[in-house]
């Protein structure tokens, strides 16, 4: 196999592995209010740009759904067959990966 088919495969597992663990809720703590009570309050930063929150939960979901089943196409691959659909699957999680990190990094 190919180095960045490796690469590839192993960025998979570990994303899967990471998936497959529960995320416990981070809880960050409220800002005080601010000294001059004269200032307008502001939105937020993040205001400006609305995340769709369902639809990252969507593609979260069908990243998750995809990368459990290129384990099972990597077996097939170490038998001599190769899926017709394995690098699509692998150039779809590359894709959703993407988009979500887009969207959540600040």
């Amino acid at each position: 196999m190919k180095k960045s088919a490796w690469l590839s495969l192993c960025l998979l597992l570990g994303l899967q592995a990471r998936t497959a663990t529960p995320q416990t809720g981070h809880h960050f703590p409220t800002p005080p209010e601010p000294l001059d009570s004269s200032t307008t309050a502001r939105e937020p930063a993040t205001a400006s740009r609305r995340v769709d929150l369902a639809q990252l939960q969507k593609e979260a979901d069908e990243l998750a759904r995809t990368a459990q089943t290129i384990p099972s196409d990597v077996a097939s691959i170490r038998k001599g067959i190769l899926p017709k659909d394995v690098i699509e699957k692998l150039k779809q999680v590359e894709k959703l990966s993407r988009r979500l990190r887009t969207e959540l990094n600040p």
